[in-house]
C-alpha cells in the first residue's frame, strides 16, 4: 500500500530497529562507563552532546543508504557537514576522540549490509568498548590516582617587604576559590605549602586547564590574621 506513491510499511524498519537497539546498547555502555565518570560537573552537558550526536548521525546514515545519491549531491551534504561546527569554548582532545567513537558507532551500525554478519558487527562494536575501557581503568588508573593525591604548589616568584612575603603560585582546586570556601582554600594552602598564609587573593582562572593563579601572603610575625 502506497500514499502519494511512498510505501506506507517496509520491512526495513525492523533493520533500523534492530540495528537501532544495537547502537543504543553500546552507546550506553560507553558513555555510562567511559564519558560519564571523567566528566567534572561543569561538563555534564557533553553526555547529552554526545547522544544526541550518536543518533542523528545514525538516523542520517541509515536513511542516506537508502537513496541514491550522485557524487555532486554527496560532495555537497559533506560540505554542508564540514561547515558546521560548535561554536562553543574549547574541546579537549580527549573529548574530541569521544565524540569521533559516537559518530564511527553510529556509522559502522547503521551502513552495514548483507555481506556484514550480526556476529562482525558484535564483534566490532565490543572490541570499541573493550578499547575504550582499557584506555580508562587501565591506562587512566595511574593518571586519575595521581589526580586525587594533593600536587605540590609550584612557586613562581616571592616579594619580601617589612611586614609580609609574597607569593604566586599555581592552584589546582577550583571549587575552593568562592568566598564561602576561603577557610577550607587557607587550610589547603597551609597543609600543602607549609607556610603560615595571612591573606589570598585570586589573580586568574584557567578553566580549560582547571588551575588557578593565586597571590598569597605570609606574614613575618607568627601570629597572622586570616583575611
Amino acid at each position: 500500500m502506497e500514499f502519494l506513491e511512498v510505501p506506507l510499511f517496509d520491512d526495513d524498519i525492523y533493520k533500523l530497529l534492530v540495528r537501532l537497539a544495537i547502537d543504543i546498547v553500546v552507546l550506553t555502555l560507553i558513555v555510562r562507563f567511559a564519558i560519564a565518570p571523567g566528566l567534572s560537573p561543569k561538563d555534564r552537558d557533553f553526555a547529552f552532546t554526545a547522544v544526541m550526536l550518536n543518533i542523528i548521525v545514525f538516523f542520517i546514515c541509515f536513511t542516506m543508504k537508502k537513496l541514491e545519491l550522485d557524487l555532486g549531491l554527496a560532495l555537497g551534504l559533506f560540505a554542508v557537514f564540514g561547515v558546521l561546527r560548535y561554536r562553543t569554548d574549547a574541546i579537549r582532545p580527549k573529548q574530541m576522540t569521544y565524540l569521533f567513537i559516537v559518530i564511527g558507532i553510529a556509522v559502522i551500525n547503521s551502513l552495514s549490509n548483507k555481506k556484514t554478519s550480526y556476529a562482525e558487527i558484535a564483534l566490532v562494536n565490543t572490541l570499541i568498548f573493550a578499547a575504550t575501557m582499557l584506555k580508562e581503568y587501565l591506562v587512566g588508573s595511574s593518571a586519575k590516582s595521581a589526580a586525587k593525591l594533593k600536587k605540590p604548589i609550584e612557586v613562581k616568584k616571592k616579594v619580601d617587604d617589612a611586614k609580609s612575603n609574597r607569593f604566586a603560585i599555581e592552584y589546582d582546586r577550583l571549587e575552593l576559590l568562592g568566598e564561602e570556601n576561603r577557610n577550607s582554600l587557607v587550610d589547603d594552602l597551609r597543609e600543602r605549602t607549609g607556610l603560615v598564609i595571612s591573606r589570598v587573593e585570586v589573580k586568574s582562572i584557567d578553566l580549560v586547564e582547571n588551575r588557578a593563579t593565586l597571590t598569597i601572603w605570609t606574614p613575618n610575625t607568627m601570629d597572622p590574621e586570616i583575611t
